[in-house]
């Protein structure tokens, strides 16, 4: 396997040409290598460009449109090996997207060669089973609600105001120093926060039951509870928390060890470095893109503000 630095030396001598022939040789050995599948690798910018606009780099509803374009024509019957790199996104977008691909394929494997967070592992738990490396990580799926111009964890604003509760109900004096807190919360904020954790783990659980678990007697409640593991905030205690691939295994998960075929691992990797080529040498910042030439491409062009003339 060529090293990150030998694929930089190669990309400066033709690098449009290059990084399409490259990767297309990546995706398709990768689809030879399981079986004459269709491969697609959905991956973005998040790790070389963290300060653009997040959606940029996100999973967003938008992402639908790029895997129609390059599912097209597809055989259907060949089952799909899903790549992803990815730092999450929206809920309700994974959910579009994991139904559009149960509509397509009966088979789905998801292949995690870094980072497959938040709403890419629940992507992950979509699938009829997850590859992943030494290096491979899936992370917690406690969803995320805007407070206060910032993002907070849906389980800590129920859990503050259930504290709250407890101690204001031990002693009534306490009423006035969580007053302001519990205002800040409101009874919106708490109904939206208890309605995101419903949802997400209801629909977790939901796919594993329909896929991973399909072939087990009790999948339903093994889902149900690997599906409360990955969402339980108190659990994990921080949203970008590491859950590599044998807590994965012992969570229950179908998972195969990318290291078992050197063949494939390679063609994994290659794929994933040349990626990070395009990602640091080019405006993209998300990539969807098969092993039958087709690909979706999203580019940031900073908006550059010129001084007046004369300063």
């Amino acid at each position: 396997m060529p090293s990150w630095n030998e694929l930089v030396e190669e990309f400066e001598r033709q690098p449009a040409e290059f990084l399409r022939r490259r990767l297309q040789d990546s995706l398709r050995a990768i689809g030879d290598r399981r079986g004459g599948r269709n491969v697609i690798f959905y991956a973005s910018a998040f790790l070389q460009k963290p300060d653009i606009p997040q959606h940029m780099i996100q999973i967003t509803h938008e992402d639908v449109n790029g895997f129609m374009s390059c599912l097209y024509g597809m055989n259907w019957k060949r089952g799909l090996t899903l790549i992803l790199h990815t730092p999450g996104g929206v809920t309700n977008a994974a959910e579009s997207i994991v139904g559009y691909l149960y509509e397509k394929f009966r088979d789905i494997e998801v292949v995690v060669p870094t980072f497959a967070m938040s709403a890419g592992t629940m992507i992950s738990l979509a699938a009829d089973r997850v590859i992943m490396g030494r290096q491979s990580q899936l992370g917690p799926i406690d969803p995320q609600i805007p407070m206060g111009g910032r993002f907070v964890s849906a389980q800590a604003v129920v859990e503050q105001f259930r504290q709250a509760r407890k101690e204001i109900l031990r002693d009534t004096r306490l009423a006035h120093v969580w007053y302001p807190i519990l205002q800040s919360i409101g009874p919106a904020l708490l109904q939206e926060a208890q309605n995101a954790i419903g949802y997400s783990e209801r629909m977790v659980a939901n796919w594993l039951a329909r896929r991973m678990f399909s072939r087990r007697q009790d999948a339903h409640a093994v889902a149900k509870d690997v599906a409360k593991f990955f969402r339980d905030a108190s659990v994990h205690l921080s949203h970008g928390r590491r859950i590599d691939r044998e807590e994965a295994k012992r969570q229950g998960l179908v998972v195969e060890d990318l290291e078992d075929d050197q063949d494939l691992q390679e063609a994994v990797l290659t794929a994933y470095h040349l990626m990070t080529i395009a990602f640091e040498k080019t405006p993209a910042t998300k990539v969807i893109e098969s092993n039958h030439d087709r690909r979706w491409i999203k580019n940031w062009h900073p908006v550059r503000i010129q001084s007046p003339r004369g300063n």
